[in-house]
């Protein structure tokens, strides 16, 4: 799947979070996870999974009674092409911008700024 086909919507993401965590579940099992943090109907969430697999989003194993799904997108994938918007959209193309703003509002921890810093250091011998 190319990084220009990869369009979830936020319910979507939320499937996909589940989805990457256990690699495989069922519609029950995503549901379940759902439920932990926001209100989802059982039949939301099957139509959302159905729709998800339409878009190709996800697999689906259906060799036995209980339908199992696995993302067909990688996170990091996934993640890359919606930051990659929300730079452009967002940032008008900026990441320092969003780097500003992603430290300015958020408290990072010592072991978070310390990984900044590798980071930095490495795309600096570049």
């Amino acid at each position: 799947m190319s990084t220009k086909t990869i369009k979830p919507t936020e319910s979507e993401l939320e499937i996909l979070q589940v989805l990457w965590e256990k690699d495989k579940a069922s519609v029950r099992e995503v549901h379940e996870e759902l439920l932990k943090n926001k209100e989802a109907g059982y039949t939301t969430t099957l139509k959302l999974m159905q729709i998800m697999y339409e878009k190709g989003l996800v697999s689906r194993d259906d060799t036995f009674k209980t339908h199992i799904y696995k993302a067909s997108v990688s996170k990091e994938k996934t993640q890359q092409h919606l930051l990659g918007k929300m730079i452009n959209s967002l940032f008008g193309g900026s990441s320092t911008e969003l780097v500003l703003q992603a430290l300015g509002n958020h408290k990072a921890s010592a072991a978070e700024l310390e990984e900044i810093q590798q980071l930095l250091n490495n795309l600096k011998k570049q």
